[in-house]
């Protein structure tokens, strides 16, 4: 994610267009570090937040009313008395610069006509929010920044305000081919860090886009662009410009299914791996992208034990596997001593008191042996005691092809449970997966009182290009419940090949096959809701609901087929609808 000086470039455009000539009607102090404006312009309302928190600094239109302290602090009550209803004359941007100011005119108690601003950083930890007189003096900030925390520059009340320190930069308003012959070309670095380094606002994101547009790799070297290379960057580079000075705005969200991955105010066209989401506004942008990124961390948060638990039981599950599987194949050697035991009864009557082996020829293969014999024992021991042995290992080998069949089922279990997790959504289906786990001995079965219902953790419904009902399980009991309670016989079931992941139901109703677009997008949903999410391609099976069978004793979830197809497909869900 990149909050950049073209972000807030398109931000200062919707506030220009929408605030300007505006009355500040209402102003809150939600947080210790983020006001709330409620401003009415042309019949409109608008609430403006402003955050200078050091975590997640933003500036956007906001949608929702936050509740307020009863006591509204120190700086919300100095704003209330100087600009409350005051008009918004301008908002500017400084250059490129992670800076907004909003200037406000208001009547005095006298009625005089006075001018004050409001300056938004947006810098990280060094965010802040800046009062100041018409003189450019500081009346007061949200944040107090002394000469104790700041050798460079003090923002304290009664203060001359100045900019942060500029890092040599210039805004891309100002460039032409003579800078980029001069600075850029000689920037002694990658191509990518020469255009974010040298150019205020841009972010590693935007310079490695302009690269990819340009046709240039941004980790090469500045010393490596060839004339015609050079060209094409300084292009991108003039286009972005005439962009931003027109305007020319595209907000979206670059999506990796249903995960938020990058915002940008342009189209982004070096992520062709990802979907993208247009919106009409950048604010739009900000609460989509940092709500669901939030939903998307405090599920992964709140599952951090449940992953714990899985991984434990995985690493010991599989360890155990491992050594059943050597201990099977070590019994591949009986038959070695069954041979041994028959040639000692052949040939044993040559066999000298105290001999140490056996050559003799093996009728199996027609080849020449060579038995190993415990001098201390007789032939018809030594016969008996590689019986033994065999007999023995036949025992183990019995013993443990049932055991790796079953741990290789556990093992395939708790992958399907650890995909489970990977697609929770919300706390009813982590409440579902916490439930299977205690089930199944993985976590204790803590007393809760009366059991809590699991039909809140619904499947994912999507519809088809085709208008088919397309359902994806959550977790194993969803895929169960599909599978064995909705699906009827002739509906069609996928899955991806050999690897855990969702069972996927595409309802039929009265047709009596897909459409092969249909077909594509079911298997599509099943690669992507699978372990195999970010491999290119991914094998997926499907066959009609009837040729499904759950063996007895079976995991939830898991069956056993004999008649399908297959089909091998990108895992991407992009334009899939979902209801």
């Amino acid at each position: 994610m990149a909050f950049d000086g073209t972000v807030i470039a398109n931000i200062v455009h919707d506030m220009r267009r929408s605030l300007t000539g505006g009355r500040i009607y209402k102003i809150y102090q939600p947080e210790k570090d983020e006001l709330l404006f409620v401003i009415k312009n042309q019949r409109e309302t608008y609430r403006l937040l402003v955050s200078a928190s050091a975590s997640l600094p933003l500036l956007y239109f906001s949608s929702e009313n936050k509740a307020n302290p009863m006591t509204a602090p120190n700086f919300c009550m100095l704003l209330r008395k100087h600009i409350s209803n005051g008009r918004i004359t301008d908002i500017r941007q400084p250059g490129l610069e992670r800076i907004v100011e909003i200037s406000v005119e208001h009547l005095n108690e006298l009625g005089d006509l006075c001018r004050k601003k409001l300056v938004v950083e947006i810098m990280g930890k060094h965010s802040n929010i800046i009062f100041l007189a018409e003189d450019g003096m500081i009346i007061d900030s949200i944040k107090h920044i002394s000469s104790q925390v700041s050798s460079v520059r003090e923002v304290l009340p009664g203060r001359e305000y100045s900019y942060p320190p500029g890092q040599g930069k210039i805004a891309i308003y100002d460039i032409d081919s003579d800078w980029f012959e001069r600075v850029l070309l000689k920037h002694a670095s990658t191509i990518q860090k020469a255009i974010y380094g040298s150019l205020s606002g841009i972010s590693p994101l935007l310079a490695n886009e302009l690269c990819y547009r340009a046709g240039i790799d941004g980790g090469d070297a500045v010393s490596s662009l060839t004339e015609d290379k050079a060209m094409a960057l300084f292009g991108e580079l003039i286009r972005l410009k005439t962009w931003l000075q027109d305007g020319q705005f595209t907000p979206n969200i670059l999506y990796r299914g249903k995960e938020p991955v990058e915002f940008a105010s342009f189209p982004l066209l070096g992520h062709s791996n990802l979907s993208t989401v247009v919106f009409d506004s950048i604010s739009e942008v900000l609460e989509h992208y940092y709500h669901e990124k939030e939903v998307i961390t405090r599920i992964r948060q709140k599952s951090t034990d449940l992953r714990k638990v899985v991984s434990n039981a995985t690493e010991r599950t599989a360890k155990k596997y491992d050594l059943q599987t050597r201990q099977l194949k070590d019994t591949g050697k009986k038959e070695k001593y069954k041979v041994y035991g028959e040639l000692i009864h052949t040939y044993g009557y040559d066999v000298k008191e105290g001999q140490k082996e056996l050559v003799c020829l093996n009728y199996y293969d027609g080849k020449e042996i060579r038995i190993p014999l415990d001098p201390q024992l007789s032939p018809m021991d030594n016969a008996g005691k590689y019986f033994d042995r065999y007999n023995k290992l036949k025992r183990t080998q019995e013993a443990l092809t049932s055991l790796v069949e079953e741990t290789g089922q556990e093992l395939s279990h708790l992958e399907s449970i650890s995909n489970s997790l990977e697609i929770a959504r919300d706390e009813n289906d982590l409440a579902v997966i916490k439930e299977e786990l205690m089930e199944y001995g993985y976590m204790k079965k803590h007393f809760l009182g009366k059991k809590k219902s699991l039909g809140k953790s619904k499947p994912f419904h999507y519809l088809s290009s085709d208008g088919f009902h397309i359902y994806v399980g959550k977790n194993n009991y969803q895929n169960e419940e599909l599978t064995f309670k909705l699906a009827n016989g002739k509906d069609m079931w996928f899955h991806a090949k050999n690897m855990a992941g969702s069972h996927v139901i595409v309802k039929l109703e009265t047709a009596d096959d897909l459409p092969d677009q249909t077909y594509e997008e079911a298997a599509r949903l099943a690669a992507y809701y699978s372990k195999g999410r970010n491999a290119p391609k991914v094998e997926v099976d499907y066959t009609r609901r009837r040729n499904l069978k759950k063996p007895p004793q079976a995991k939830p979830g898991f069956v056993i087929y004999h008649t399908n197809y297959s089909m091998n497909i990108e895992p991407d869900i992009t334009g899939i609808k979902e209801m």
